[in-house]
Order: structure tokens, then sequence, then C-alpha cells
């Protein structure tokens, strides 16, 4: 009964350990997924940023070259 009982309170320590472990591994993915979360969130904006800026030079360079060339030509 002794043994059975120190067996037990083994396997409820191991248990415990690995709660403990299991909620730190949680916590640091949770972190991680936050911080990609964020770091996806600041590309996607410069994606944007950068797509209108590309479209905003073809505009221009398409204008410049629809102008009249100069009276001199």
């Amino acid at each position: 009964m002794k043994e059975e009982l120190m067996n037990i309170e083994e396997r409820l320590i191991e248990l415990e350990t690995r709660i403990a472990f299991q909620d730190d591994t949680i916590l640091a993915l949770n972190d991680t997924v936050a911080r990609q979360q964020f770091q996806l969130e600041r590309l996607q904006r410069q994606l944007k940023d950068l797509t209108e800026q590309m479209l905003r030079s073809q505009s221009l360079i398409r204008d410049l070259q629809q102008e009249a060339p100069p009276p001199h030509y």
C-alpha cells in the first residue's frame, strides 16, 4: 500500500511537472504568434505602401511619355 502511494505520488509529480512545462511552452508559443502577427501586419502595410508608390510612379512615367516633345524637335 505504501509503495502504491509513493508510485501515485511520483506519477502526480511527473504530471505536474509536465503541465508546468506545457504551460511555459504555450506562453512562449503565444508570444511568438503575437509577434509574428504584428510583423505580418507591418509587412502588409509596407506592401500596400510600396504597391501604391509603384502605381503612382507608373502613372507619372506614362504621363511624361505622353507629353508632346519640346518645340525644338
